[in-house]
């Protein structure tokens, strides 16, 4: 369970993938969109999400051409605000 924990976070702790993380908190989106959002290209937004999808963060549908990505569950919901809510902390 600890490994499994650890390569979660691993994919997480990448600036790039978390900031689509942040992203698909807000709900469902597709990649075109994400690339738009996150100012990368479609090629790295793609390898990012493939690394997360591989970790099982996210789940992804497909609807014509266009692929659909939306956070696993609700515990990747809450690993995602409280990681970023514990960053925006102020230290005391």
């Amino acid at each position: 369970m600890l490994e499994r924990a650890a390569a979660i976070l691993r994919a997480a702790g990448d600036p790039g993938r978390l900031r689509l993380l942040e992203l698909l908190a807000q709900g469902e989106r597709c990649v075109t969109e994400l690339a738009e959002l996150s100012g990368d290209s479609l090629p790295t937004v793609s390898a990012r999400l493939r690394v997360l999808r591989g970790e099982r963060l996210l789940s992804r549908r497909r609807e014509a051409k266009h692929q659909f990505y939306a956070l696993a569950d609700l515990h990747v919901a809450e690993l995602v605000q409280g990681v970023l809510e514990h960053a925006g902390e102020e230290e005391t």
